[in-house]
């Protein structure tokens, strides 16, 4: 055997090697400090090994006001809901199999090398509450960087329960550069889109520095994006 399929072979003798070690050390943690998973709420792991399997990419393209294009790796249902709730409530651990689903996005996204990826900050509020920011920390995992050029400007009310329209005016001036950005290019970073208002908001505070938005990278997006996605993704019929 050539000198580099060992090296592969030996590779992946030892990646087999720490997952079953590191599968073996969670059952064993699990029978001492059980959890529920996140996924279906049995005990057991953060995510049992039925809803980790069942986390897989559904990814879409969409375009979000401001004109920003975004693409989520999965929909913001079910088990993709919960999973990222919970890590916002404070199970980091879970920040590891949504990333998987954020790497995913930025693999299709494709942006060039030129491209930074620039995560849309958490309100200093969140900050303060969760003690860390989800979208960074997922972005993290996917051992991509984050430029850091966004900061929180102001407070704002919460966007639960306010309609689209709401949303903009609530978020107009949220964000705000660090710095000027003249000749740099950015993909946008975030957890969940569904308005798309954040973003819009985030790309604009890029735009107002110099700086220019090639688009948005998301974990998930809602069903009423989702829709919108499938539809603005849809192969035009032939003519002729």
């Amino acid at each position: 055997m050539p000198s580099a399929g060992r090296s592969l072979a030996r590779h992946a003798a030892h990646v087999d090697a720490v997952t079953t070690i590191r599968e073996a050390l969670l059952d064993a943690l699990a029978l001492v400090l059980p959890v529920a998973c996140a996924g279906c709420g049995h005990d057991g792991r953060e995510l049992c090994t039925t809803c980790r399997g069942r986390l897989r990419g559904d990814p879409m393209r969409g375009v979000v006001p401001g004109g920003v294009p975004v693409v989520a790796g999965a929909r913001y249902t079910d088990l993709v809901r919960r999973v990222v709730l919970a890590c916002k409530e404070g199970r980091t651990s879970l920040a590891a199999p949504l990333a998987q689903l954020l790497a995913e996005a930025i693999a299709l996204a494709a942006p060039p090398p030129d491209v930074e990826l620039c995560v849309v900050p958490s309100t200093r509020a969140a900050f303060r509450r969760r003690g860390f920011d989800p979208a960074r920390l997922v972005l993290a995992r996917t051992g991509h960087r984050d430029a850091r050029v966004l900061r929180a400007a102001r407070p704002h009310r919460t966007q639960k329960t306010l309609g689209r329209d709401d949303r903009r005016a609530n978020l107009r001036g949220v964000h705000r550069a660090r710095y000027r950005l003249d000749g740099r290019r950015f993909l946008l970073v975030d957890d969940v889109v569904t308005t798309g208002a954040t973003l819009a908001e985030a790309a604009r505070a890029i735009r107002e520095a110099g700086g220019e938005v090639a688009g948005a990278v998301v974990v998930a997006a809602t069903p009423l994006r989702s829709r919108r996605a499938a539809s603005h993704t849809r192969p035009s019929a032939k003519t002729g």
